[in-house]
């Protein structure tokens, strides 16, 4: 039977959980999820997870936060004036802001502080630090 290997097109479901068991995200009520192996465009830890899984087969992975969503960056947490954030736009504490990146990109940023004249903005992602656990289904190998 054949594995799942890098470059290949594969499709699963899957549950990701924190380690307390909380999930943050599923396909088990939706669409697959489609991708190439080694493409990097999902975390290198559920990549290299499906790695030598056959079609049919399921397991449970933990992925260390180095190897999903990285460590935690107090560089990416920057206070700006609140005069730079756009009018119409009410920075509150807990808010998710799209905010331009100097490349051009887009970025998505959480409102951590807000006072007066300065508003803190923390651009690490949602799960960093965390070691998460993946229930894999591996659905077929395209």
């Amino acid at each position: 039977m054949a594995k799942a290997k890098n470059g290949d097109v594969v499709k699963v479901h899957y549950t990701g959980k924190l380690e307390d068991g909380r999930v943050f995200s599923s396909s088990e009520n939706g669409d697959p999820l489609q991708f190439t192996i080694g493409d990097g465009n999902t975390i290198p830890g559920f990549e290299e997870a499906v790695v030598g899984m056959s079609p049919g087969e399921s397991k449970t992975e933990k992925v260390s936060a180095d190897q999903a969503f990285g460590p935690y960056r107090e560089e990416l947490v920057v206070e700006i004036d609140r005069g730079r954030i756009p009018e119409g736009v009410d920075p509150k504490v807990g808010k998710r802001l799209q905010v331009q990146k100097t490349d051009g990109g887009v970025t998505e940023v959480l409102v951590t502080g807000v006072t007066e004249s300065k508003v803190t903005l923390d651009a690490n992602h949602p799960l960093a630090r965390n070691d998460l656990v993946f229930d894999i289904h591996l659905l077929e190998i395209l």
